[in-house]
C-alpha cells in the first residue's frame, strides 16, 4: 500500500470548494488541496446533466484517508458526492516527507 495518497472531490460552486478546501487543510487532513474549475456531464435522475463543477485535488498520508473521507461526506451538501482515492506511488522525497508533517494529528 502506498504511504501516500490524492482524495478527488467536486462541489458545484468556488465557494463551496474553497470552503470545504480551507476546513480539510485546518483540520490536518490534507496538506494540500488544489482547487480547479472543470465541467462535468453525467447522468442524474435519469437526465444528461452538463455543469460547471470545482474539484478538489487532496494531498494526503494514506493513513488519513478514512477521515478525510468521512470529513468530505460530513461536510457536503451533494447527495452522493464524488470520493475517489488514488494512491501516489512516487514522487519529490521532499515533498512527501513535507505531506506526513503536515498531516500529523494534533
Amino acid at each position: 500500500m502506498a504511504d501516500y495518497v490524492q482524495v478527488v472531490t467536486t462541489t458545484d460552486s468556488e465557494d463551496k470548494a474553497a470552503t470545504l478546501a480551507r476546513s480539510i487543510v485546518e483540520a490536518r487532513l490534507g496538506a494540500c488541496v488544489q482547487v480547479v474549475p472543470i465541467r462535468s456531464f453525467y447522468v442524474w435522475d435519469g437526465a444528461a446533466q452538463d455543469d460547471p463543477e470545482w474539484q478538489l485535488q487532496i494531498k494526503t498520508a494514506a493513513g488519513r484517508t478514512d477521515a478525510v473521507i468521512e470529513h468530505i461526506k460530513t461536510n457536503h451538501d451533494y447527495d452522493v458526492p464524488e470520493v475517489i482515492v488514488t494512491p501516489i506511488t512516487a514522487g519529490n522525497d521532499a515533498y512527501l516527507k513535507w505531506i506526513d508533517e503536515e498531516t500529523q494529528a494534533s
